[in-house]
Order: C-alpha cells, then structure tokens, then sequence
C-alpha cells in the first residue's frame, strides 16, 4: 500500500518530470515487497494455524492479491504492475515454499544407569547428530537416580555425576565452537536429594583443604517437587521447619571430550566445560563450548531443580531432567573456555583454583569476546566492565571452582557484521 498510495499521490509529479518514472516504479515496488512480506509473516507465524492449513490460505489471500493487482494496474500502467507481478510471483513462491518446509530433525535418546559415562573423553558415540539437529534427551542424577527414601545411603551410588552421551556431532572439528541451545528441561520425577558428605563442601575439610577436625557426618534430605506450583520443598532434618523453593532446572554438567586424548573426571570443571554447576545453563541460554576433537562429544548430566550461589554443602537439589537442545556449529571460530550467551547477556566460564585466578580467566575472556565481536578495544572492554559487569559464583566445592562474568547488552555497541 506504501507504494501504490506514493504512486497515486505523486502521478501529477511524474508527467512533470519523467525522470522519477523510474524512482517511482523502485517505490512501488518496495511498498508492495513490504505489504506482501508482512502478510506471509503473519500467516505463517499464526499459532491457532496448522501447518497444512497454509498453503490453503496463502491461495486465498492471492486471490484477493490478485485482483488488488488489477487495480493498481489501472493507476499506474501496465509496465509497472507486471513487474510488481513478478516480484509478488516470487515471493508468493518463496513463502509457500517455507509453508511446507520440514521441521528440524529430532534425534532421541534415552539414557540408563547401564549406559552412562563418569568422565569426558574420546570414545565411541551414542548417537550422531547433524547441525540444526534437536536432541530429545534425559539424564539422570547425580548419584545415578540411587537415592529414593530415607535410610538410603550414599554407598548405594555407582559414581558421581553419571553422564548421557556423548553425542557426535557431524562436521564438528578441533577449531570450530559447539553452540548449543537449551530449549527446554524439566524435571524427570517428584522428588530431589540433597547430601552431604564427609570430605565434600566449602566448609568441610577435604582432600584439597586437609584440617584436624573429624569430618562432618553423611547427612541426605528429600525434596518434594510441586510440578504444579513449580516448587521444590525444604524440611529440616532437626526441627519441623519447611520453606517451599522456585525451581530453576539446569544442567549441573554439560561438556565435550577434552583435546589431546584426556579424560577427565565428571566432578571436574575445566576448559571443556563439565561440572560447572551453572545456572545459566538453563532455558532460554546457548552454551558454547571449544571443539577439541572431531564430533566434539557432547556430554550432560547432574540436573538440579534448584541451586544456592557457591553449592556450599557440595549439591543442589538433585534431579533427574528431560530435556530438548539444539545443536549447531560456528565453523572456524575457536574459542579457550565456554560461553553462555541470551537476548540480555553475554556471559565467560573460569574454572580453576585459587578462586582468584578463576575470576581472572572469566574477566581476560570477556573482554576478549568483546574485543572480538563488538568491536571495543581490549582497554575498553576493561575499564567498562570495571562499571558494569556481573560476577556469579557458581560453585566453590568441585576440584576446580566456577566463576561466571557477565555484561548485559545493552552497555555494549552493536555487534559487528
């Protein structure tokens, strides 16, 4: 309409001076690309639409192109409405076209404790997808979905973290970065567990951080999960206080196979990704990982419903997930630690002890990605994210800790083409 309500307006001007004959036919044109795109958005976006019912209502809205364009001929002559002709052609084909297009390929995956992994490493893959791909997956708990009732011990646990995968991805070679899009997760029964453990937490003594003390004893609490109200419940073990807790489901670990052959323990946090207890990988957040080998290997696990900053007492509530991803390859983009990214955020992975130099490895990450793909200087990046950026520690009780930084969009330039 843009363009056939410039032409009517602007006919006199054009016998004036025939020269925006020309100016005028591009102003159609545009208008009716503009009309015609918007009205196939429309009906191909439609949620109450089904996919077979678009093509039957695309042809009814030609129709009614149709004769629009025998009006518009009348006005503006016959050279100008045929090629207003072709390009509705053209796009009238195009939008039928994605009408009928396939959804993306679904791969599923169901995952037992007689096939899970307890490290990150190069061996044979449980399946293959292609970029684009969906997995529709689930994982188990982070004591192997042992742990159902009181009386129930630690003991019965075959390994920590038990991991589904790993996942081969075609094409996926060492240089190239692994996105992958959390698209939902939700948790896989009606009830989480929560421990700890002698030699296990921030403020116990451990292996890393020897002290005189006897270790605090083996402790498990039961977390009734309302699917309705989407809460988790605390009850105390020593007096009959309870509070209900939002549930916040993530994947505790979400990695690939390290490079050079390694294979790494799945409590272990480190370049690969693995056991970054991060709640930011989550709905709604693409994660990015460094593809060390060919497929990449793409390994998770360790579902929580719910998890305080630091996981101090060594877990969260531990659950077992469903959950859907999409897999895609950025090739040639080489990246050293993980990355999250949202519509709001940019966000770096450090994970390494002491706790300082893990929030130094997130902080030289993010200003390089800023550097990199925004455009600002390193020095810059710097002194800006001394104002404005965001620290989250993820977990201080795993072999190496885990820093996220982060810096909402908005304080950033627009990102480079």
């Amino acid at each position: 309409m843009v363009g056939w309500l410039a032409g009517v307006v602007l006919w006199p001007v054009r016998m004036l001076n025939p020269e925006w004959v020309v100016a005028m036919r591009y102003i159609n044109l545009f208008g009716m690309a503009v009309a015609l795109l918007a009205a196939v958005a429309l009906l191909l976006v439609l949620p109450d639409v089904a996919d077979r019912d678009r093509p039957q209502m695309i042809n009814r809205h030609l129709t009614k192109l149709g004769q629009f364009r025998s009006r518009v001929s009348r006005f503006i002559g016959f050279e100008e409405a045929y090629l207003k002709i072709c390009v509705v052609t053209l796009l009238i084909s195009t939008a039928n076209v994605l009408a009928q297009a396939a959804p993306s390929n679904v791969v599923k995956y169901h995952a037992t404790i007689n096939d899970v992994k307890y490290v990150y490493a190069s061996v044979a893959p449980v399946a293959r997808l292609k970029p684009g791909d969906i997995l529709d997956t689930n994982t188990l708990d982070c004591f192997g979905n042992a742990i159902k009732k009181p009386g129930d011990t630690l003991s019965m646990s075959k390994g920590d973290n038990p991991l589904t995968g790993p996942f081969y991805i075609e094409g996926a070679e060492p240089g190239d970065t692994l996105a992958v899009k959390i698209l939902d997760l939700e948790v896989d029964g009606d009830q989480g567990v929560g421990a700890f453990a002698p030699g296990f937490g921030a403020l116990n003594e451990t292996n890393y951080t020897p002290m005189l003390h006897p270790p605090l004893p083996e402790k498990i609490w039961f977390y009734p999960i309302d699917h309705a109200n989407n809460t988790a419940t605390f009850q105390a073990l020593d007096s009959k206080f309870s509070v209900k807790i939002p549930l916040h489901p993530f994947f505790g670990c979400i990695g690939v196979a390290p490079s050079a052959g390694e294979a790494r323990s799945s409590i272990v946090p480190a370049e690969f990704g693995g056991n970054m207890d991060s709640p930011e990988a989550s709905v709604g957040n693409t994660v990015y990982f460094p593809v060390n080998v060919a497929g990449g290997l793409l390994y998770m696990g360790d579902g929580h419903a719910a998890m305080g900053d630091g996981e101090v007492a060594g877990t969260a509530i531990e659950v077992p997930l469903r959950a859907r991803v999409q897999l895609n390859l950025i090739k040639g983009q080489k990246i050293n630690w993980p990355r999250f990214e949202n519509d709001d955020a940019i966000m770096t992975v450090g994970a390494y002890r002491p706790l300082d130099d893990c929030v130094r490895i997130a902080f030289t990450e993010l200003v390089g990605w800023i550097h990199q793909d925004y455009g600002l200087s390193e020095l810059d990046a710097y002194e800006l994210l001394s104002k404005v950026a965001k620290i989250h520690l993820n977990e201080m009780v795993d072999p190496n800790y885990v820093v996220v930084a982060s810096i909402e969009k908005k304080f950033l330039p627009p990102k480079k083409k």
